[in-house]
């Protein structure tokens, strides 16, 4: 490790603090990884605003660090299963039924929400974006919620809301806040991480009314399950699939393109795909509460 300091999801990693990471390690090999983020976080007092300990953003760094060649991680307990969902739901799925959903959205009695987290049907939400979404299902990282909505009773499509990105141009600049007021106020932000329209649902302006409906309701589930007010949502449309229709249509505000880079450990990488930016306005204040 060189004299700069390394900074990983807003901690820096000073030489100190290495070798109390590595001392953590040692102590406590055989208990696994988990229990070692878990004691690091309490050591640091490292928590959420909900007084929850940040055990998966600990992981997240502590495999940064391994990647950089800094520490050495005990061997998994068990099998990665994060990107392939494995648990059979398919009595679940049958349940609500998948069949031909056309016409207009006015021709339909309504929308339901249901917020998943933490109940069985996660595994149900799991199962429809690994299967239909063209990113799959992938852990996320951070607080999350997930959603199932329902047109007339019939599982139609599937949200996931996230913690918000570190570090977008387009969006710091509409924001207008500086390092500092950034790394406070990024918990006041969330992501929409998935949207799937289910593929035997074609029923016109059903994405741009779904959208609006979960923005309605993401503020008052996100401050009951985090104790965070959200003031403004963002996503990432990626320009060589889509174009962003249903979010203009739902009034999302159109930013700019992202530069194509993904960040990894302390660096970025470029990779060349941009992704058009767009956000959504939750309290009309939002920018002096970003920037306090």
């Amino acid at each position: 490790m060189n004299s700069e300091t390394i900074t990983i999801r807003g901690r820096r990693i000073t030489t100190d603090v290495l070798e109390e990471i590595r001392h953590v390690i040692e102590l406590n090999w055989d208990s696994g990884r988990t229990y070692i983020s878990l004691m690091l976080c309490e050591q640091w007092d490292w928590r959420q605003s909900n007084g929850r300990l940040k055990g998966m953003a600990c992981r997240d760094l502590l495999l940064r660090l391994e990647r950089m060649g800094l520490i050495s991680l005990p061997p998994r307990k068990r099998e990665k299963v994060n990107r392939k969902i494995i648990v059979p739901v398919s009595d679940l799925f049958n349940q609500y039924g998948s069949k031909l959903l056309s016409g207009r959205i006015d021709e339909y009695r309504g929308i339901e929400l249901e917020m998943v987290r933490g109940t069985y049907k996660e595994k149900l939400w799991d199962y429809l974006v690994d299967q239909y979404h063209y990113l799959g299902c992938s852990q996320i990282v951070g607080s999350y919620l997930k959603y199932l909505v329902y047109l007339d009773g019939q599982l139609a499509s599937c949200f996931g809301w996230g913690s918000a990105a570190w570090k977008v141009g387009c969006r710091d600049r509409f924001i207008g806040w500086n390092t500092e007021q950034r790394s406070n106020g990024l918990n006041y932000i969330s992501n929409n991480v998935r949207f799937l329209i289910l593929p035997w649902v074609q029923v016109e302006h059903f994405a741009s009314k779904t959208l609006a409906l979960s923005t309605r309701v993401l503020k008052a589930d996100w401050q009951k399950a985090f104790s965070e007010e959200l003031v403004l949502v963002e996503t990432f449309v990626d320009c060589s699939r889509f174009r962003g229709t249903c979010y203009r249509a739902a009034n999302w505000i159109y930013l700019g393109q992202t530069k194509g880079s993904a960040k990894r450990g302390a660096s970025y990488l470029h990779h060349g795909l941009t992704k058009a930016v767009f956000v959504y306005p939750l309290v009309s204040d939002f920018r002096e509460r970003l920037c306090r």
